[in-house]
């Protein structure tokens, strides 16, 4: 376990090195089409604890970075006979900050940058959703620890829908995932998603011609904190 822990914090830094001296793409958690959510009855529900939970995200263009946050409107986990069986989760899209530009008029204009049609359009999408529609223990073995940065061992793969600007898709990524008696909490190392497959097109070589240098990367750097308490109703 040392082991593992020492060569992914070996390649964390290496990759935001990376990122930050040549705009490197890194290798992202590939979406298929959404799945159909099953129908599930639960014996207990844990709510999201809003104030503690939060969405973490990196973006990166040649030579620089930004990271930010993004809060949670609500959301829930749906357990029976002690697994999750479900869950769904609304992101406040308007929330979405910028948390390494000291200078406030940069970080205005970024954030207001993020907020508009170029890239997330709030005014008309003010929300996205992730449903969960699958959740299994991990496998250890087909983890591809050179892909992942984070010091995090996951217990259980989540597979899910996630809709960003109307758009839906299903992504799986990697979890910890704490049981407790009257709480849930769960954290991912960092995974990416390709912003281009939700129709994000700003500075997307995949989209844009001739961008040289001033292209930004299409993938984005998610971090999950999540902690939930059990409803009681």
């Amino acid at each position: 376990m040392k082991r593992h822990i020492n060569i992914l914090s070996t390649i964390f830094i290496g990759s935001i090195l990376a990122a930050c001296s040549s705009g490197g793409v890194k290798t992202g958690t590939s979406s298929t089409d959404a799945k159909n959510v099953k129908v599930a009855s639960y014996d207990k529900v844990f709510q999201v604890i809003s104030g503690s939970s939060i969405i973490g995200w990196e973006g990166s263009k040649p030579a620089r970075k930004h990271h930010g946050a993004i809060n949670l409107i609500s959301g829930e986990l749906g357990l029976k006979e002690g697994k999750i069986v479900g869950g769904e989760f609304v992101i406040d899209m308007n929330s979405i900050k910028d948390l390494d530009l000291e200078d406030t008029i940069y970080n205005a204009k970024l954030t207001r940058h993020l907020k508009s049609a170029d890239f997330f359009e709030v005014a008309t999408y003010p929300t996205a959703k992730f449903i969960i529609t699958d959740v299994k223990p991990v496998n250890l073995e087909q983890i591809a620890w050179e892909e992942t940065t984070g010091e995090i061992v996951p217990t259980h793969t989540i597979t899910g829908n996630l809709t960003i600007k109307g758009t839906t898709k299903s992504i799986t990524f990697n979890a910890l995932i704490n049981f407790a008696e009257d709480k849930i909490e769960a954290k991912t190392n960092q995974f990416f998603i390709d912003r281009s497959e939700w129709n994000v097109r700003y500075g997307s070589r995949k989209f844009f011609d001739n961008l040289k240098d001033k292209f930004i990367n299409d993938e984005i750097g998610i971090t999950i904190n999540l902690v939930t308490s059990q409803r009681n109703d």
